[in-house]
């Protein structure tokens, strides 16, 4: 007679139920985007890194300070989005763009709607286009995008 098996099952859910803590670096950058300023910490020799890091990415030494930059800044890079796929920032074409803000020694990664790359170009003057005052929650797309300085929204 052959063994009878017993399976025995137990329901579970696996979830991860806690809220991250950005730390007091990303949270006073989120707290600027909400503000409508875009802030930076120093690094090794006084070099301004946006977005802040706890730590220079080049000495891993830690960083210090946070200080305001912007809000206009230098497109430093780009890549053109023809024909954007489902869940990019925008639904229109658009350019990726790598943004030096004033004052800042590193660049910031957002997107610039245009109708053609001939509309983009490296060494262009920008600026954030914030969501408004109400809308803004501390978070990177309190920044809707970027327009050239001069241009519209």
């Amino acid at each position: 007679m052959a063994e009878e098996t017993v399976i025995y099952r137990a329901d579970h859910v696996l979830e991860y139920p806690f809220v991250r803590s950005v730390g007091p670096t990303v949270g006073a950058f989120l707290t600027g985007l909400r503000d409508g300023k875009i802030l930076g910490t120093t690094g090794n020799g006084g070099k301004v890194i946006v977005p802040p890091t706890e730590y220079d990415p080049e000495t891993g030494e830690e960083t210090s300070g946070v200080v305001e930059v912007g809000p206009e800044g230098t497109v430093t890079s780009w890549s053109w989005a023809g024909h954007p796929r489902a869940k990019q920032p925008l639904e229109t074409p658009f350019a990726w763009v790598l943004v030096r803000f004033d004052g800042a020694d590193t660049s910031f990664l957002h997107v610039l709607p245009a109708a053609s790359p001939a509309e983009v170009s490296t060494g262009m003057r920008v600026r954030p286009e914030f969501a408004p005052e109400g809308e803004r929650v501390g978070h990177v797309k309190d920044i809707r995008h970027f327009v050239a300085v001069g241009g519209g929204s």
